[in-house]
């Protein structure tokens, strides 16, 4: 089994070694063609630790030298889009480049004009997937539930999912969700999981509660975990940090709010897989509620909507799968996921799944945008 486990990895560093190699010698032979370079030496060696940057921060990260494998891991990231998009862009370009080549252009043709066409429509994709990724929105849904919430006749709620607080996504970005949900003056705010991105020693070394405490809603503040809580080994301490300041993580447990309508929230299906105790099914642990008030229902993970739907849950909110976060990525997640984004009405359930706030790995979003989810719920019983 390990012999098996350091063959995948040597597979996975040797594919990607290639990819990266392919890119650099791609750029190579624009560079040294536009500059008249004839030495790849320094060019080799900054081409080396761009792409093995994310690894080098990783490795250096525990040490002193923390900052600097910070901004190893930031350059990292950008590079894992790059080499996405240059999977795409380059074998177009150098076939291209071909053609013309083989019709008798000339190098500042089939060299500088493609390949400067090529570098333009990869700064352009980093570009607007950055302000993609940096500039949240607010989308609204309206959904209607046929059931009486007390003397509550409407309720709104703001929803923002996959916030991937680490060491990348940080208090910056935070500010701006504080900003958005601001602006909805939500009746209720949830968090449906993925706060953190894998450990959270950078959220507590970088004092990110201080800023995430700040979230308020008079109905309160809600959270479940993701599956990423669940990869950093460390979901005591972070249900600790999340009650220190007032938001409360539900695991598999339910909140009645208001005397109205329930809150129920569902620990991480990854939470059978790493050693700890695994999730109650939709239906056990909505079986003691009362089912003639609203289910409302955190679920960090879109897999359980037709069962959410048998149950009897009339509204659930999910996340995890960042529609994919870089185009065409979407298509991988709209085949693994019945909704993999947006709104799905399905027998009496309203389901709406969101691109996240924060990414995971590279922080560009094509096709996707950062997103904060105002929810207007109308209470209209039957």
């Amino acid at each position: 089994m390990k012999l098996r486990f350091i063959a995948i990895i040597f597979s996975v560093l040797l594919v990607y070694s290639g990819i990266s190699f392919y890119i650099g010698w791609n750029g190579w032979l624009l560079l040294s063609t536009v500059f008249h370079w004839e030495s790849a030496g320094w060019y080799t060696l900054a081409a080396a630790v761009i792409a093995y940057s994310y690894i080098i921060g990783r490795a250096a990260y525990s040490s002193p030298l923390r900052p600097v494998a910070e901004a190893f891991k930031l350059i990292g990231s950008y590079w894992f889009a790059v080499l996405e998009y240059a999977v795409l862009i380059l074998p177009v370009a150098n076939i291209t480049a071909v053609l013309l080549k083989a019709g008798g252009a000339d190098k500042s043709v089939y060299i500088v004009a493609v390949g400067s066409i090529a570098a333009l429509a990869m700064a352009i994709l980093l570009i607007r997937g950055s302000f993609n990724a940096w500039s949240p929105i607010i989308r609204t849904y309206h959904v209607q539930i046929p059931k009486a919430a007390g003397d509550m006749k409407k309720l709104r709620i703001a929803m923002a999912s996959d916030l991937h607080l680490g060491t990348i996504v940080g208090n910056r970005h935070l500010e701006r969700l504080l900003a958005k949900v601001e602006e909805i003056r939500p009746d209720l705010i949830l968090l449906p999981g993925d706060i953190l991105d894998d450990d959270i020693e950078p959220f507590l070394r970088k004092n990110m509660s201080r800023v995430l405490g700040r979230l308020k809603a008079p109905l309160g503040v809600y959270a479940v975990t993701g599956n990423h809580e669940y990869i950093g080994k460390k979901v005591p301490e972070f249900i600790a940090a999340m009650d220190a300041i007032g938001i409360r993580v539900l695991m598999d447990e339910s909140a009645l709010i208001a005397d109205s309508f329930y809150v129920v929230g569902r620990k991480d299906k990854a939470s059978g897989g790493f050693g700890t105790e695994r999730r109650l099914p939709i239906e056990e642990l909505i079986a003691p509620l009362d089912h003639s008030r609203p289910l409302i229902m955190l679920d960090h993970q879109p897999s359980d909507i037709a069962k959410a739907a048998e149950s009897g849950i009339d509204l659930s909110v999910s996340g995890h799968t960042h529609r994919g976060q870089m185009m065409p990525n979407h298509l991988i997640t709209r085949r693994l996921f019945e909704l993999d984004w947006g709104y799905l009405k399905k027998g009496g359930l309203h389901a709406i799944v969101s691109s996240g706030f924060g990414t995971w790995g590279p922080p560009v979003r094509i096709g996707s945008r950062s997103e904060v989810i105002r929810i207007e719920v109308e209470f209209v019983p039957a």
